[in-house]
């Protein structure tokens, strides 16, 4: 498991290791064609700042050569924002005052209405983590209500177990995003005191149960802003090497999201500058070419434009991040700020521009075609 490989680790001496790099360094991990965890160290580390350029370089070559000239295009589909969790960081936390929604059958299928007149095929579910209100009953009946309209559903919502997993499976889910939020286990409880995402170790196991229920994909990510960024990419690379060695018929997708501004307030303990996410997008990709790299809505419109040349492979468009954003006048709360609000075909025109294609279905259905 990998907790037991993280009690093997001291998280500040992992830390030191990071900022110990030399130059020296990250020349050898880019001109190593099979990099391991160390040269990711070297190329996430404050020496390798002044090699941005040739590691964006590589990264574009490395994506054309695996993903070709596309980008996937992607959307979420709020369904509620009951939760019990207590993330100090969150817009949904169960403190906050706000209103509070779950869509019936009728709503979401007016919630689809509006994204399938965008064009997507495929469709990224998120709930808050309610168990009674937005729980596995709920979701496999969503599922269920929306399979007609979608040849790929995804998931990003509250852990499940094993066995539900697997039925999910069978009713068509592909794919699901758990984000460990901070692998800093020690300070994991400041930010998550109350909640059944208080238990880290439930939460750090997921993949796992993912794993063995034989998903397509599973997503991985830490929120940069808790602790130290370069840590925590650490710790979330060794957890997909971890992940691609006991799974490996499954795919993996890494996303990189940054604290945007929320109900509560909460503010950022380690400040990412938009040059050091490139760094972290680009030594992902020099990690491994065939992780899929996605950026959110979280990011501005000058950022997303420019980072889809450096490796990203998945990119959001149009996304409402409060239940009933497309159709519905609810008045719901989002759970973070959109940065970028553009509409898909405004996304899609930007990204014809910048010489790719706009893929408007899951990026593996999309080769097979």
């Amino acid at each position: 498991m990998f907790s037991q490989v993280l009690d093997r680790l001291v998280w500040e001496d992992e830390m030191d290791k990071i900022y110990s790099k030399t130059s020296k360094q990250v020349e050898n991990a880019l001109k190593n064609e099979k990099r391991n965890i160390e040269d990711f160290k070297a190329l996430i580390s404050p020496a390798a700042k002044d090699y941005l350029e040739e590691m964006a370089r590589l990264s574009n070559l490395l994506t054309r050569k695996r993903f070709g000239n596309t980008i996937q295009l992607y959307l979420p589909l709020y369904l509620s924002n009951e939760c019990t969790n207590h993330c100090v960081y969150c817009g949904f936390n169960h403190s906050n005052k706000i209103n509070r929604i779950t869509l019936n059958h009728e709503e979401i299928l007016k919630e689809v209405e509006v994204i399938k007149s965008y064009g997507y095929e495929h469709i990224l579910l998120v709930t808050g983590e309610h168990h009674s209100k937005a729980g596995f009953s709920y979701l496999k009946e969503v599922m269920k209500l929306i399979k007609p309209y979608f040849s790929l559903i995804s998931l990003e919502v509250q852990p499940l177990e094993e066995e539900e997993y697997k039925d999910l499976i069978e009713i068509g889910l592909n794919t699901v995003y758990v984000y460990q939020e901070t692998y800093n286990k020690k300070r994991y409880n400041i930010y998550h005191p109350k909640g059944k995402k208080a238990d880290f170790e439930y939460r750090l196991y997921t993949p796992d149960r993912l794993g063995r229920a034989g998903i397509h994909r599973i997503g991985l990510g830490c929120l940069i802003g808790l602790e130290d960024w370069r840590t925590d990419s650490l710790f979330t690379a060794m957890h997909l090497r971890y992940l691609q060695k006991k799974y490996w018929k499954t795919k993996y997708s890494i996303s990189f999201p940054r604290l945007r501004p929320h109900a509560g307030g909460f503010q950022p303990n380690s400040i990412m500058t938009d040059s050091e996410l490139v760094q972290l997008i680009t030594a992902y990709r020099l990690l491994d070419e065939e992780v899929e790299l996605s950026i959110s809505v979280r990011e501005s419109q000058k950022f997303r434009d420019n980072v889809i040349k450096l490796g990203i492979t998945s990119i959001s468009a149009g996304s409402k991040t409060e239940p009933g954003g497309y159709a519905l006048n609810t008045h719901a709360l989002e759970q973070f700020s959109v940065h970028d609000n553009r509409s898909p075909a405004e996304i899609e025109k930007m990204i014809k521009s910048a010489g790719y294609e706009a893929v408007w279905k899951d990026w593996d259905s999309f080769m097979q075609k």
